[in-house]
Order: structure tokens, then sequence, then C-alpha cells
């Protein structure tokens, strides 16, 4: 054996075989790029990427670790999930979740919609 040396089987590796995937059309309705790395709760991107944000809880991009794909402004594309794995807790990135993804107490959904509402430079009206 050398020092480094790899061993590596013939044939080809199937990323995340045997996970549930959704496949859905994402628009970028904002006027800035978006870019969503691999690992990122697709939930949670950006408002401005417009989707089915349902679909997409509990999912990350199905892409190889360490890319991203870009949505420049007025982009529209299909793009592939696949669900999270391991304890399937999700902490942090718009803390619409913060806790286990299958819990029936996380409001996910109505922070979703609250923050959807509540986009930069909305103001209140006054009476």
């Amino acid at each position: 054996m050398i020092p480094g040396e790899l061993f590596v089987e013939s044939g080809e590796i199937e990323l995340n075989a045997g996970r549930p995937t959704v496949t859905l059309t994402v628009a970028n309705t904002g006027d800035r790029p978006i870019q969503v790395g691999s690992h990122f709760h697709f939930f949670e991107v950006n408002k401005a990427l417009s989707f089915d944000r349902d679909q997409a809880r509990g999912m990350r991009l199905d892409i190889p670790a360490g890319t991203a794909v870009r949505f420049e402004p007025g982009d529209e594309k299909e793009v592939t999930l696949v669900a999270l794995a391991g304890s399937r807790e999700v902490y942090g990135f718009n803390a619409l979740i913060n806790g286990a993804l299958d819990s029936k107490d996380t409001k996910s959904s109505e922070k979703s919609e609250k923050s959807e509402g509540k986009k930069k430079g909305d103001k209140k009206k006054k009476k």
C-alpha cells in the first residue's frame, strides 16, 4: 500500500439511492441572483423564489455535496429535491422549523405565511 493510495471499486455511485424525491418548478421573482447550496433546507430558501413550499418541507436539492444551483432574476428552473435523512431535525436557516420535521408541534406553515407577507420595504398603513 502506498500512502494516499485509493482502492476504488468499478461502477458508478448513485447519490441518494432509495430516498423520496420531488421535482418542482422554481422561479426567481426577485431582482437579484439567488444561489442555494446542496444541503440547505429548500422549504426555507429566499422568499423571492416562488414554488410550492409545502412540497419542499424536509427536502434539499438532489445535487452532489458542496455544489449549488443559481437562479438569476426572472429564471424559472425545474429542480429535484430529496428528503433529508438522519434525525430529520432542522435548526437555523430562516428559523421556520427549528425542531423535528416530523413533529406536529412545528408551526412552520404559519411562520412561512407570515414571513412571506412581510417583505422588506412593506410599510404598515396608518389609520
